[in-house]
């Protein structure tokens, strides 16, 4: 006889997880489906957390950070090898996958083993150990994405990577050529330059992360050359030619110039849908571009009792985003009223070296929009907490209305730029202003200090009168 659920969810990543415990919290039999023999899926195991893992342990490694601020060079007892480079993001994926675990069993939520795939709209065929059909009132499909793997490249998880398997590194590369200037392409490509490897970055368009403010985009772009970053903007690869010895480099053919030599390859320019082995048509549910469920805005598919949350509905993709898009389409399905939408301006945050996080529109959108609009830039280098860190390079950048002062939009690059942006969010949430702003009093010295300056310059920007130039 086959179990019955008020829920089952297919998939244990962030936005999963969260789903599943929150409707088990409120007292309903919950279902778990884990295709994999671990827990917390892309935003654990191969994406979120890793890459922001491995970004610390290059700054470590390198001593990029911190090189002659304290009068002695901090020396490593051996040079670090790939084993060293993965041995911290090992430990928290670890501990984590541990904690997804834990957290789903406490909650008393089933959890079922195996791939999971639509019998029909109520059931769900798991394909595990043994194979089975479980019953669900409601179903929520959260089974995250992969990467998007181009046919025309020869990809083997040894030299030629996309972003899941370059994580499984058995050597380091001198030199790697990586393919997409999207946040994944972007975040590799400072990690390895950090690390000493020569790094090429090839992306088919004339800027890099385009929906960034201009000025941080320029900002990020000549603090990467001043790492030895080639940026080939405008072009693409036409052909990879693989060796056959592993000590023999690999040949990138470009569409335009000379072919480029390197020891390792990462395509990072896309991700797809989880959702080929689900058999959502058996289910009636409705797929788009790039296999995406589609869904409403309470996250219902096309069909009312099957839900969607996460990567596999498309942007933003970001675990921070799937979490609270799991927890919202609970609400909605078991009539909890507790959190009904998430918000629409959303931060972002983008562990490249050096970091940039944003909140609001850019000053191309306010331009497009036609909004009289001020700026205001205050520089880490001018606060007594950026010397104190030694930081050389960095700003935070303000955009506010000319008429009211109201702050629209922040972006910050620099050292913890993801942490300090909470505090611009919770200003463009609120609508504050300008003077809001002044009248706050800061810990001193923090980088903190960087919002007040900003919109001293940003007064002296409206005003005319500067005293700093």
């Amino acid at each position: 006889m086959e179990k019955k659920y008020e829920l089952i969810v297919i998939g244990s990543g962030p936005a999963g997880e969260k789903a599943a415990v929150k409707a088990a919290y409120f007292g309903h039999k919950v279902a778990i489906i884990e295709k994999e023999a671990y827990f917390g899926g892309a935003g654990v195991h191969t994406g979120t957390l890793p890459s922001k893992t491995l970004k610390e342990t290059a700054l470590y490694y390198s001593g990029k950070t911190d090189k002659g601020l304290y009068g002695v060079e901090r020396k490593l007892e051996h040079e670090a090898s790939v084993k060293d480079f993965l041995y911290r993001k090992n430990i928290i994926v670890d501990s984590i996958n541990d904690e997804v675990h834990q957290n789903i069993i406490i909650h008393n939520v089933d959890i079922y083993t195996g791939d999971g795939s639509f019998v029909d709209e109520h059931r769900v065929k798991v394909s595990g150990e043994k194979e089975e059909v479980i019953y669900g009132e409601n179903i929520l499909i959260a089974t995250g994405s992969y990467p998007f793997q181009p046919s025309n490249i020869p990809f083997d998880q040894k030299r030629i990577h996309d972003s899941d398997s370059i994580l499984e590194l058995t050597n380091f590369p001198k030199s790697i050529c990586i393919v997409g200037a999207g946040v994944i392409g972007c975040e590799y490509t400072t990690i390895f330059a950090a690390m000493g490897a020569k790094v090429y970055l090839i992306n088919n368009r004339d800027k890099i992360l385009p929906f960034l403010d201009d000025d941080i985009t320029n900002e990020l772009v000549e603090q990467m050359k001043k790492d030895g970053i080639e940026i080939l903007f405008n072009n693409s690869f036409t052909d990879i030619e693989v060796p056959e010895s592993d000590q023999d480099l690999i040949k990138v053919s470009m569409k335009d110039g000379d072919p480029i030599n390197v020891d390792m390859f990462l395509f990072a320019a896309g991700r797809s849908a989880n959702t080929r082995t689900l058999n959502c048509e058996a289910a009636g549910v409705k797929l788009g571009k790039r296999e995406v469920v589609e869904v409403n805005e309470k996250y219902q598919s096309s069909v009312p009792h099957i839900f969607a949350v996460g990567d596999v509905i498309g942007f933003p993709a970001l675990a921070s985003t799937s979490m609270d898009q799991g927890r919202v389409a609970i609400s909605h399905i078991f009539d909890i009223n507790d959190l009904n939408k998430i918000s629409t301006v959303l931060p972002y945050g983008i562990y490249t070296i050096p970091e940039v996080s944003m909140i609001g529109i850019t000053q191309e959108e306010a331009e497009a929009q036609e909004i009289e609009y001020c700026t205001g830039i205050a520089r880490h280098k001018d606060m007594p907490r950026g010397r104190i860190m030694g930081v050389e390079d960095g700003f935070l950048k303000i955009i506010f209305s000319r008429d009211d002062l109201r702050i629209l939009g922040v972006h910050i690059i620099g050292p913890l730029a993801s942490e300090l942006i909470h505090y611009g969010m919770t200003l463009v949430h609120n609508e504050s202003k300008v003077n809001d702003v002044l009248r706050a009093v800061f810990n001193y010295p923090t980088l903190h200090d960087l919002y007040k300056y900003a919109c001293y310059d940003g007064l002296g920007n409206l005003t005319g009168h500067k005293i700093k130039k």
